[in-house]
């Protein structure tokens, strides 16, 4: 069973910066690829980035160029640097973790970003 933990959302003005983080603990050995997800109020959860365990990234269109994935050393740990946020950005932020096509979930944390 994979634990995971986010942390680093808050409030931030247009244009600003912020770092998520997301600690695995629990058979992270088997953890393939790990990965952020998003959900809007009223909207469904929505793939933002992911990192598989060789460094292969995926980003939507929504945030290229803008957002960063990548994994701490110990390959328990990702991160996702978001600059140049935009209000459409505001959402709670899910890590994820894909072990063998079973997927794990933080709790979530909210990034706000004021116009």
């Amino acid at each position: 069973q994979v634990q995971l933990v986010e942390s680093g959302g808050g409030l931030v003005q247009a244009g600003g910066s912020l770092r998520l983080s997301c600690a695995a603990s629990g058979g992270t050995s088997s953890i393939y690829a790990m990965g952020w997800y998003r959900q809007a109020l009223g909207k469904q959860r929505e793939l933002v980035a992911t990192i598989t365990s060789n460094g292969r990234t995926n980003y939507a269109d929504a945030v290229k160029g803008r957002f960063t994935i990548s994994r701490g050393n110990a390959k328990n740990t990702v991160y996702l640097q978001m600059n140049g946020l935009k209000p459409e950005d505001t959402a709670v932020y899910y890590c994820n973790a894909d072990v063998s096509l079973r997927y794990f979930w933080g709790q979530g944390t909210q990034v706000t970003v004021s116009s």
